[in-house]
């Protein structure tokens, strides 16, 4: 096992400063995923930063109405708040779809967003690439690729974000809440994480030593009709095949607002964009619900052997919006 320094931050100002003075250094929140990828040599910091135990366990109600989530509430906790389960319930939806209970209650709002890609290339040092190693290529591409990317890779890398609450938060139109040496800032969920192109090993928007604080859920989408489904191979603990995120509104029987969002089909959180354009002012009816994930998954570009995502996450998303429309109507 490779050494490692150990720091325990006792504010947010404290840990930056502290992650600063290490080079190499990684914060470290429930562990969940980083201590599993130092037990497979994937990670290897050579300081942890403790945030842990900062004060950003707290989900609060902001005067505006939205609900911010500080970035060290665990994933069960945040599932079974009354305030996100009854007023975004895509989000409560999705924690509960992601892992075991154990593992939910070690797991942070924080570190969900900042895990890694379950990629088998990624997690075997023994096999290339770049996302691990820049420049030794992508083992995946035309090896076992069946769970991975149809929008968005490139030939650098077609891993999948494994994460179920990105996906809720994306189509919620949340923001990550940021600070650094800089100061504080805050990045849309939607935009929060990156697609590989040239540089898989960057995942996210964050800047060196930023910690993620918190997370704030918008009063526009308070309340609204929400869900999250999610298509696996067995039925509890298994990463996506494909996932949908959706939040719908509905007026006098046409769609008012929609917000779409797919997991498991590409490098982030996909937001379906073209499908809202096409929906907006639209019919809400399975029709028109239809021809626009059709028109957002139109992009696709399959590999040899995951084509089947592509009617997988058109079947579960037309028919979240079809059973949401009811509720949605206004």
């Amino acid at each position: 096992m490779k050494p490692f320094g150990y720091v325990r931050a006792a504010s947010v100002e404290e840990a930056t400063e502290a992650f600063a003075a290490h080079p190499g250094a990684r914060y470290l929140g429930g562990g969940t995923n980083l201590v599993d990828l130092m037990k497979l040599g994937v990670e290897r910091p050579a300081v942890l930063v403790d945030v842990s135990r900062l004060p950003l366990d707290v989900v609060e109600e902001l005067p505006d109405g939205s609900l911010r989530v500080g970035a060290a509430v665990r994933n069960s906790d945040l599932a079974a708040h009354p305030m996100a389960r009854d007023r975004y319930p895509a989000l409560s939806q999705a924690l509960l779809a992601g892992a075991s209970g154990q593992l939910r209650n070690a797991a942070t709002t924080g570190g969900n967003l900042l895990q890694r890609t379950r990629c088998p290339y990624f997690q075997d040092v023994s096999k290339p690439c770049n996302k691990r190693e820049p420049g030794s290529g992508c083992g995946a591409r035309d090896g076992v690729h069946r769970d991975h990317a149809v929008l968005g890779h490139s030939e650098r890398c077609v891993a999948t974000h494994p994460s179920d609450m990105a996906v809720a938060l994306a189509a919620l139109d949340a923001r990550v809440e940021l600070y650094g040496e800089q100061g504080a800032r805050s990045v849309p969920a939607a935009a929060f994480h990156r697609l590989p192109g040239q540089h898989p090993e960057r995942d996210t928007e964050i800047r060196p030593g930023e910690l993620i604080t918190s997370v704030v859920l918008p009063a526009a989408t308070a309340g609204l009709p929400s869900a999250y489904r999610k298509a696996r191979d067995r039925a509890s603990y298994a990463f996506a095949l494909a996932s949908v995120a959706v939040v719908l509104r509905v007026s006098d029987g046409v769609v008012a607002h929609a917000g779409i969002a797919f997991g498991a089909l590409a490098h982030r959180p996909w937001r379906a964009q073209r499908a809202e354009e096409a929906l907006l002012g639209g019919p809400a009816t399975p029709d028109a619900f239809a021809r626009a994930v059709d028109l957002e998954l139109a992009a696709a570009e399959p590999l040899r052997d995951n084509g089947y995502k592509v009617p997988l996450a058109r079947n579960i998303a037309v028919d979240v919006l079809t059973r949401l429309a009811p509720a949605a109507a206004t």
